[in-house]
């Protein structure tokens, strides 16, 4: 996006500088990384950083409304998917934008979705560390994955504090579902490593009334004090051949470091309540007064999915007229993602993910790092594009 830097850097890469970046990133925990990483990081200039922030600041406004959990009570499909003891804030905030460019040409983002669920936070640190390792004379002073003069050193201090604190780090543990199978295992062995909290299945985790505890090496118990919870609702509502002793409806006397229901009401179900230059006009399909004529500009779009499943992106009346259950949909306009990335042949398309995180010392939500999928395709997402080059995961490196 910073033509001279891009020039720089397209001139400097080689596909063994690329090969190297690869093999360190796969062997730092030992794991071959099933996504692709993307052979370049991006460099956003200072106008559209600005512009992002403010887009983020639109953003949370809403967020930060008194009314905003009753604004979003309806995001609940089924009331038995209430975890109880809600907090009052989302610890974690992702703001997934597209780049775009307005009538005048000039680079701006456009919401895509949102939600109130943690992301890659250790892994982008790594990614970032190593392009800065292997690409870094091309990489000029005075740009940071992070924002507001925050350092790595800040970033790192800033999650540890938000998601152990003064706990025992034992006794804090990370939950997925089988996590060693998930596409972004590297990003849970990053967190255990750096934080020194324990990666547990859901299956593992054991309970005796309100007491949650998980049995280590020695076969001890160990009482589970905080959870980081990083298990998707819709993969768990699939595996009914997970055999249990927790489920999230019950009371415990463990801390959730994300609370669940934040994932339900910072969602897809949040986008018809924002207006703004950076916002898509969204629709709850269900109250949807007319069905617009330029249905070519809409995307369809189920509520509660994630990665992409069931994304409709050429829509028909038909096929909302098809639709049974319209309160489970939304109908999204388009975003008009610019290809302003040059590679070696076709340039890239991109979308950011803006990385957000309650500070519970100031009590404000702030941006702390970043994520970039490059695409060449018609949908954006580390597992499309796979015949092409110079797409995938990246990280962002904002002008100061």
């Amino acid at each position: 996006m910073i033509k001279n830097i891009r020039d720089r850097y397209n001139s400097n890469f080689s596909e063994e500088k690329y090969e190297a970046f690869l093999q360190d990133i796969y062997g730092t925990y030992n794991y071959h990384v099933p996504f692709k990483i993307a052979e370049t990081p991006v460099f956003l200039p200072k106008a559209l950083k600005q512009k992002l922030v403010e887009a983020c600041d639109d953003i949370m406004a809403v967020i930060n409304k008194p009314n905003f959990k009753e604004l979003t009570n309806g995001a609940f499909f089924d009331p038995s998917t209430i975890v109880p003891n809600e907090d009052e804030h989302s610890k974690f905030i992702q703001l997934d934008f597209g780049i775009c460019k307005d009538e005048n040409g000039a680079l701006t983002p456009k919401l895509i979705e949102l939600q109130g669920f943690p992301s890659l936070y250790y892994f982008q640190e790594l990614l970032g560390r190593k392009y800065l390792q292997h690409f870094g004379n091309v990489i000029p002073e005075g740009f940071s994955q992070h924002l507001n003069g925050m350092t790595s050193i800040d970033y790192l201090d800033r999650l540890k504090h938000e998601i152990v604190g003064n706990t025992n780090p034992k006794q804090v543990i990370l939950l997925e579902i089988e996590p060693e199978k998930q596409a972004t295992a590297v990003d849970f062995y990053a967190t255990a490593k750096v934080l020194g909290i324990k990666v547990l299945c859901i299956t593992d985790l054991k309970k005796r009334g309100k007491t949650l505890f998980y049995l280590d090496e020695n076969g001890s118990e160990v009482e589970v004090i905080k959870i980081y919870n990083r298990i998707i609702f819709d993969e768990l509502d699939q595996r009914t051949d997970l055999k249990t002793e927790f489920n999230f409806q019950d009371e415990v006397d463990a801390e959730w470091i994300g609370h669940p229901n934040w994932f339900y009401r910072i969602s897809k179900y949040t986008m018809p309540l924002l207006k703004g230059d950076y916002v898509p006009k969204s629709y709850y399909l269900d109250q949807l007064e007319k069905i617009p004529k330029d249905l070519e500009n809409y995307v369809l779009k189920p509520l509660y999915s994630f990665a992409g499943a069931g994304v409709e992106i050429n829509v028909t009346k038909e096929m909302i007229d098809k639709v049974t259950n319209k309160a489970s949909y939304l109908l999204q306009e388009k975003v008009a993602y610019a290809p302003v990335i040059e590679t070696m042949d076709d340039p890239a398309k991109c979308e950011i993910r803006m990385m957000l995180l309650h500070n519970s010392i100031t009590n404000k939500t702030e941006i702390v790092s970043n994520l970039m999928r490059l695409s060449k395709g018609e949908m954006v997402g580390v597992k499309y594009n796979k015949d092409k080059t110079w797409v995938g995961g990246s990280t962002g490196f904002f002008e100061n």
